[in-house]
Parts: structure tokens; C-alpha cells; sequence
């Protein structure tokens, strides 16, 4: 069963009723002593299992975690789990695992944790709620450097003090506590315009490095072809993942109000799942002060088949390597069809794969991967995870004639609800939001402040990340855009609704009702808006100010329709610029209503095209 114990009410804005606590100074903890706590707090955790409604309280100032007395537990997480032969056995800072009705309240209470480890996992639990409590890494696995002067031959530069490093024969390395760097993933951040954009740390590799100072070192070497600048801050990790910053899986009614995330290694807080789901003032972003940059190594919020409602509400993603939120679901590809109306489905991508994706009882749809629509629908009898990469389906009925190996199956009974409201995202070289689900979106009240990428991207595939699946109910309103899209001029949107259909089928539309109504755009360059494969596209009464020169002739235009049906682009207040044009593409004229010029139309299409 995918939960643990009864149902119960979900109550958003209540933790729990209790008044009954257990204080962790009663097993031996106490603040500041900088001795390793992993046991104690392990021990005081145990003892919420023996209550049903309880509050676990923690002390002000800062508890050390070591994996010594840790939990472990093997983990399969979504888009974290890499495809090799290494365990999969995760060190647990906080482990909640079979519990109800907990709530573990910190005062500001700085969890500092050591090696790499997961900062908390909630596993088949329910009503579950973490408050007032920071994380952050004692050596975080992203290593900072800023430069202090710059020439073609010789770069000078100040390493952050949380980055160990070593020299050795003239070369850098980095390395922490029970690891080191063996390949050095780069992005660059430059404080002047405040961006984040991939850069490289080769030309430092190939030079000779010496220390000139506690933190200060020179590299000398071919910088040629390099633009590194005074005040650049270089940002260096290994990509391979092999943690998370927390984990929520088949769990239920789970509440983060008030959390702090200084640092994540491998991807940020992963719900997996889960049902129910609330992130109230919950930020991802360095410590004020600490001089760092990066707050997350990946992902700041990721949600992969969850179901219920996910509230994301007043939250701060500042520093990522990746997106700050992402939620999607897995298709999978079906690789055999028995003669008994069986199926064997395979995850396809390399960091998802050993937990199961579907449960008897689910409804799943049947996905052309290259047009992205339904080719039939099911219920199911029985689902088996039969090894770590495949799984053994039985539907409750015959499966349909059409269906085929090589489709792909989505579960749609675990397609969540999504709220995300008064949040901030900033301080990213990739999207904003990765938005695929079925069920009713919302996004409103935001401020996306130069996003590398797409400030929102509305996707779905079955060819590459694997990651489901059709939006047919999405209203975004009342946001500000600002800056964005600058990593991937000249096609750099603010908004991309870009399903990866490699197909497109006349009339037949992947994603539908999607609404973008009273947001501010601020954009540097011309794009603001492009769309493929949607019905019923609404983007009116916006405001659009343009900050950047006058774009040239053949430049991108401001709204890139292809294959759509039933768009109205009109009422929207543009400035700094003489007006912004429509370029439909593959789409009958009667399919738009725009009150702006319109580039090119082009006659729509009869047949498949490739």
C-alpha cells in the first residue's frame, strides 16, 4: 500500500492539535556543543512512534549531524538516482519513517550536517509536519572562487572558505568530507547584472595554480578565450547525484512551514508519490551573510507523481543549479505486450528508475511518444516492480488492439493539483517552473527575476526525461517577469509551452486551457511568449515593457504560435517599444484573434509532419 495507516482530514493550515511534546534535551542533546548528534536524535524520534499526535522539540542554536548514528535506508529517487553499480544506501539526518500525526518544531534551530546526507526523509508517513528548523552542510558540495583581476595570462582569485581545496604539483582540486571532485560542472555568476549563466573551469585546470594567500590563488595560464571579469563568481560541482537535499515519499499530508535550505547536494527536496503536499515559507537560498552563492546543487523543489494538492506559498529559491520547481510525472515505455494481458513497462531515464510507478487500482493512460496524445485508456488489476528498472502491469480489462511496444503508459491517478502563489525565484541559470499535470494549475503572485531560461516552460515528453504529461487547465496571473530568458537568446521566452511532440496531428492539440492574464513583463529582448500544440490559449490584458534597444530586422517576434487552435493574443499594454509581432505557424488564420501585426501565416497543415 502506498501509505502508512488510516486516511485523515487534511488540515492545510494546522500542524497538529497536540500540546503533548517531547523535548530532544531529554536524550542528550544540546545546542552549540558541535559533538555528533545523530544518534541521540535518532533515539528521541524513535519515541514519537509510541503517541499518536505529538510535537518533538528542538532547541535553539545548532545540532551537528554525522552519517556515524545515522539512519540508512536504500533509496530509489526520482531524477536523482544515477545508473551505475554504487549503493544506493542514503545517510538520513532526520528520519521519519512509518509515523502519523508528528510535528518536529525547531526555534530557528540550524542543522548542520557533515559527508553527504540527506537533510530529512518522511517515508510512508502521514500528517506530518517540520517547522522553524535550518540546513545547511558543514563543506557543501559546490565550491565558489571570485575573481579579482583578470588578464589573458594570469586570473586572480579569492575561495570561498566553506570550499576546501588542495594544490598539488600546481593543480587545484576540491574535496570535503569522505569525497572529492572528479569533473567540475561550471556556472558562472556575475553580481553586476545578477545572472548565472555555464561557463567552464578547464582553462584553470590546464594552468598552474599557486597560493598566494590563506584563500588566495593565482592561476597562470592561457586565458585567451576566456571572459572572466573582476567580481565574477565561478560556481564548481561534480554532477554526478548520489543525494538529495530531502525526500517525501509515499507519505501523505505533509506540511514544511518556516524551513530554511542553506545548501542541498544531488537535487533539492524531492516529493515522490506523495499526497498532499504544503511548502509555506519555505526558502532555498544561501545564509544571509555566509558570502555564498549557491543554495542547491539541482532542483530546489521537485515533485514527481504526487497527487492531491501541492501548495507552494511564499517560498524563495535563490542559487540553483537547476530548476527551482519542477512537477511532472514518469512515462514509461512499454517493451513487451504477453499474450496473458500483461504488460512490462521500463524506466527510460538513467536517474529515474527502482520505486514503483504504478499501484492496482490506478488508471493509466496509453502515449504515442512521438505525437504525445492518447491512444487508449486502462485501469489496473496489478502493478509489480519485477526488477530495479522494470515493472510487470495487468489491466483490469483488455488491453487496447492500438497499443503497442514502444508506447509509453502514464499513471494519471498520481497528477497532482498545483497552487503556487507570493513566491520569489531568482538567482538561476536554468527555467523558473517545469509545470506538467492534468489537473488544475495555478500560478499567481510571483516574481521570476533573471531566470537563465524560460521563466515558466510547459513541456511534457516521452523521448528524453521521460517526464509526463498533458496540461489541460493552467492560469497564470498577476506575476512579474523580469529579465529572463537571457541563456537562451534568441529564443529566450519568458513563457514556453513546448511539448516535445516530434509528430504533429492536424487538430489534435497536446496541452489545452492555459490563461495568462495581469502579469508584468520586463524584457530585455523581444521574446515573450511561445506556444506549440495548444488549444484554447488566452494571453491578454498584460503589461509588456520593453528595457533592451530596438531589436533588428528577422528577430525572434514577440509570440511564436505553432500548431495551435483557438489563441487569443490581445488587450496587452506594450511600452519602450513600437508594438510586438505574432508569427503563427502551421495553423488556419480563423485560429487566432490578435489585435497586434501578425509576421507570417502559414496554411494548415493536412498531414503528419515530422
Amino acid at each position: 500500500m502506498p501509505f502508512f495507516g488510516s486516511g485523515a482530514v487534511y488540515q492545510p493550515n494546522k500542524l497538529t492539535n497536540s500540546t503533548d511534546t517531547i523535548d530532544v534535551a531529554g536524550f542528550g542533546i544540546s545546542p552549540n556543543t558541535f559533538e555528533n548528534s545523530s544518534f541521540k536524535l535518532r533515539k528521541a524520534i524513535e519515541t514519537c512512534r509510541k503517541k499518536e499526535d505529538l510535537i518533538l522539540k528542538l532547541p535553539e542554536g545548532r545540532i551537528d549531524l554525522w552519517p556515524e548514528g545515522s539512519q540508512k535506508r536504500e533509496l530509489f529517487i526520482s531524477n536523482d538516482t544515477e545508473a551505475d553499480t554504487l549503493s544506493k544506501i542514503r545517510n538520513i539526518g532526520i528520519l521519519i519513517e512509518g509515523i502519523k500525526n508528528l510535528t518536529i518544531e525547531g526555534k530557528n534551530t540550524l542543522i548542520m550536517l557533515h559527508g553527504k546526507m540527506i537533510s530529512f526523509a518522511i517515508l510512508n508517513s502521514e500528517n506530518i509536519g517540520i517547522k522553524g528548523i535550518r540546513f545547511d552542510y558543514e563543506r557543501p558540495t559546490i565550491s565558489e572562487l571570485t575573481i579579482k583581476s583578470a588578464t589573458k595570462q594570469t586570473i586572480e582569485t579569492e575561495i570561498h572558505p566553506d570550499s576546501k581545496y588542495l594544490i598539488n604539483d600546481g593543480k587545484i582540486n576540491f574535496y570535503g568530507e569522505g569525497w572529492k571532485s572528479n569533473s567540475f560542472h561550471t556556472i558562472l555568476f556575475e553580481p553586476d547584472k545578477v545572472r548565472m549563466k555555464y561557463s567552464s573551469f578547464k582553462p584553470f585546470l590546464e594552468s598552474r595554480a599557486v597560493k598566494t594567500g590563506p584563500q588566495s590563488i593565482t592561476f597562470t595560464g592561457d586565458f585567451s578565450k576566456s571572459e572572466f571579469h573582476s567580481g565574477d563568481v565561478l560556481t564548481i560541482r561534480d554532477p554526478y547525484r548520489d543525494n538529495c537535499g530531502g525526500f517525501i515519499n509515499l507519505s501523505r499530508n505533509v506540511r514544511l512551514e518556516d524551513v530554511k535550505m542553506y545548501f542541498m547536494h544531488g537535487l533539492g527536496i524531492v516529493s515522490q508519490f506523495s499526497e498532499n503536499l504544503s511548502f509555506l515559507m519555505v526558502d532555498a537560498a544561501p545564509r544571509k551573510n555566509s558570502g555564498r552563492i549557491i543554495a542547491s546543487f539541482a532542483d530546489c523543489f521537485h515533485f514527481s507523481g504526487c497527487r492531491g494538492t501541492i501548495l507552494i506559498d511564499s517560498c524563495l529559491t535563490s542559487g540553483s543549479h537547476d530548476d527551482p520547481v519542477n512537477v511532472h510525472g514518469t512515462h514509461l515505455e512499454i517493451v513487451t505486450k504477453k499474450a496473458n494481458n500483461k504488460l512490462i513497462v521500463r524506466f527510460m531515464h538513467h536517474q529515474t528508475y527502482g520505486f514503483p510507478a504504478f499501484f492496482a487500482g490506478d488508471s493509466i493512460e496509453f502515449v504515442n511518444p512521438q505525437t504525445l496524445l492518447p491512444v487508449g485508456f486502462a485501469k489496473l488489476k496489478k502493478a509489480t516492480l519485477v526488477n530495479q528498472r522494470e515493472m510487470e502491469l495487468e489491466p483490469d480489462g483488455k488491453i487496447p488492439e492500438n497499443v503497442s511496444t514502444g508506447d509509453c503508459i502514464e499513471n494519471i491517478t498520481w497528477t497532482p493539483e498545483v497552487i503556487i502563489r507570493n513566491c520569489r525565484f531568482e538567482r538561476t541559470n536554468t527555467r523558473g517552473l517545469l509545470l506538467t499535470t492534468r489537473r488544475k494549475i495555478l500560478i499567481e503572485h510571483n516574481t521570476f527575476y533573471h531566470t537563465g531560461m524560460h521563466a515558466i516552460l510547459i513541456a511534457n515528453d516521452a523521448s528524453d526525461w521521460f517526464e509526463s504529461g498533458a496540461v489541460q487547465d493552467l492560469t497564470i496571473r498577476n506575476n512579474l517577469f523580469e529579465g529572463c530568458g537571457y541563456n537562451s537568446a534568441p529564443e529566450g521566452y519568458a513563457i514556453a509551452i513546448n511539448p516535445e511532440n516530434h509528430e504533429l496531428v492536424p487538430g489534435k492539440m497536446v496541452h489545452r486551457n492555459i490563461r495568462i492574464e495581469n502579469n508584468i513583463f520586463k524584457v530585455e529582448d523581444s521574446p515573450v511568449l511561445t506556444a506549440r500544440s495548444v488549444e484554447n490559449l488566452c494571453f491578454k490584458n498584460n503589461q509588456i515593457l520593453f528595457t533592451g534597444t530596438q531589436p533588428a530586422d528577422g528577430h525572434p517576434p514577440g509570440f511564436k504560435l505553432t500548431a495551435c487552435k483557438k489563441v487569443e493574443i490581445s488587450g496587452n499594454n506594450i511600452s519602450g517599444i513600437e508594438s510586438l509581432s505574432v508569427y503563427p505557424g502551421l495553423m488556419s488564420p480563423k485560429e487566432l484573434k490578435t489585435d497586434l501585426p501578425i509576421i507570417k501565416i502559414l496554411e494548415p497543415a493536412k498531414n503528419r509532419i515530422k
